[in-house]
């Protein structure tokens, strides 16, 4: 049906008076389907282990599917399951006493067929160089980092993280800086 669509072109079906609205049901599997993936990776960032991970993005897609049901009108439901994605992650690691963060060494370890020794050995020390860079960022750069890499502008980041868009974009340029520091030296 509209199988693989875009965030942009389910809000304009959802928002469009031409189009007929999409059940609940569709409107969450249609955002499922295209979702998922960065939810779950969003929640890998904030600490979860995987499984933890897999069981709280379905959860955030099952409010989601609640909210609409009882009528709730989301005006940016990628921006509504990002926040529903921090709050239950948070709150999941909040009652979780050890915390592990991502382990960037597990991404080391994927075999890359390309190039020779010499380009892979450069590649690996450079990923080694901003993993450090990454994991010497605080929590909320590291947080508006990963949300502007998926395409969230500063508002819907502050609205996501309940901070000021002055903060956003300071934490954004303190990890911009930091990375580049990282990479050039």
């Amino acid at each position: 049906m509209t199988a693989g669509l875009t965030y942009a072109q389910l809000h304009s079906i959802a928002a469009s008076e031409a189009q007929p609205r999409l059940t609940p049901e569709e409107a969450v599997a249609e955002l499922f389907e295209a979702a998922r993936e960065d939810v779950y990776r969003y929640l890998l960032t904030l600490g979860l282990v995987p499984a933890q991970a897999q069981e709280a993005t379905q959860e955030v897609f099952l409010r989601l599917y609640a909210a609409l049901r009882k009528g709730q009108r989301i005006a940016n439901m990628r921006a509504w399951i990002f926040r529903v994605a921090h709050n239950h992650g948070l709150t999941l690691r909040g009652q979780e006493q050890r915390w592990r963060p991502f382990d960037p060494d597990l991404e080391m370890r994927i075999p890359d067929g390309a190039g020779s020794p010499e380009q892979r050995l450069i590649e690996r020390e450079r990923n080694r160089n901003l993993d450090h860079a990454l994991a010497s960022l605080s929590p909320q750069q590291r947080q508006c980092l990963h949300l502007r890499t998926e395409g969230f502008r500063y508002r819907e980041i502050a609205g996501i993280l309940n901070i000021s868009d002055s903060s956003v974009g300071e934490f954004l340029r303190r990890a911009i800086v930091r990375l580049r520091k990282a990479l050039d030296g």
